[in-house]
């Protein structure tokens, strides 16, 4: 087991200095906990809960800290807890849909090293990796990079080439994951287990690329999200089971609720085009247009095959907007 009964990570399991050719009490210095509060009429509230807790890691001496988007979506309160045993408020700059990344920015001065941001295309498999959580060492994983590849989630999410580690960190929302040059190569987002996600197969965490921020970075500075065309949103989620596409759960009052679509549901096309996986649908879903655009569906049902149209929505619209302090 990676972890202990405490929530230490098990002694065998830890990153050791000697192991690495960086300063490895350094880099884990930047990286925190975060904890945040979110209304409880918020959108995600349900789904997600309306206290969260994870990690992030510090990008910017100014007090930038990069997690994942889940943590921070619709947060009102943000508290920050540093490896000096200091807790600071934070507020929320913004998070992307497409990326899965957070941005925070500390409302005080953190005095901390900030963690240089290294290459995720340059990291290849069986690489040696530190999956960070905040606490230091006796929080964090000593890991191998072990497949890169697609991954698609049944949130309406893919990610071309996601990173996949092992161990799996048990503590993995926001971990900072470090490359064999002591710079952040991506930060934690997943922990899959066989059979459950569409992924490689182990018990392992899938891992957000850090080259997917370098381009959005300075819109999510500035605007809380990057200036690119809004993706249209089905509203519905979706697995794969025995290669069909399987509507599992509705996102309330969504578009695919709207639409009548069920729980149960199996997408079989969009207009003539057969589908073929969760990737296949979202990708031609995000073809069509942008949000508003209305998606023709052939869907089995008890039997029968079904006619379904679903108008589309701009999932940010569902959203509340980052409180700025």
């Amino acid at each position: 087991m990676p972890s202990a009964s405490d929530g230490r990570i098990a002694p065998g399991n830890q990153p050791k200095p000697e192991d690495y050719g960086f300063d490895l009490e350094r880099a884990l210095s930047a990286v925190v906990g975060i904890r945040s509060e979110i209304p409880s009429d918020a959108f995600t509230a349900e789904t997600l809960g309306t206290e969260r807790a994870g990690n992030g890691v510090l990008i910017s001496a100014s007090g930038l800290v990069l997690t994942v988007g889940y943590l921070v979506t619709e947060a009102e309160t943000i508290w920050l807890s540093l490896i000096d045993g200091r807790k600071v408020p934070g507020t929320v700059l913004g998070f992307d849909q497409a990326t899965g990344f957070g941005l925070i920015q500390a409302l005080t001065r953190l005095d901390l090293p900030a963690l240089p941001i290294g290459s995720s295309q340059s990291v290849q498999v069986t690489d040696p990796v530190v999956v960070a959580g905040a606490g230091g060492r006796t929080r964090s994983i000593a890991a191998r990079v072990v497949a890169k590849q697609e991954f698609a989630g049944y949130w309406e999410y893919v990610i071309d080439e996601a990173i996949f580690t092992a161990p799996a960190h048990p503590n993995w929302g926001g971990t900072a994951v470090i490359g064999p040059d002591g710079r952040l190569i991506g930060v934690g987002s997943l922990h899959l287990q066989d059979g459950h996600e569409q992924g490689p197969p182990g018990n392992l965490n899938m891992v957000i690329p850090i080259d997917l921020l370098k381009p959005i970075l300075d819109d999510m500075q500035s605007f809380g999200q990057p200036k690119r065309p809004p993706r249209p949103w089905l509203g519905l989620y979706a697995t794969e089971i025995k290669d069909r596409i399987v509507v599992v759960g509705l996102a309330k009052d969504g578009p695919a609720m709207r639409a009548d679509l069920h729980t149960g549901d199996v997408l079989l096309s969009i207009g003539d085009y057969e589908l073929n996986d969760l990737a296949d649908l979202y990708r031609r879903v995000w073809s069509m247009g942008l949000p508003g655009v209305e998606i023709p569906f052939s869907v089995y049902r008890d039997g029968e095959t079904v006619a379904a149209r679903i108008k589309t929505g701009d999932r940010q619209m569902f959203l509340k907007a980052p409180r700025m302090h």
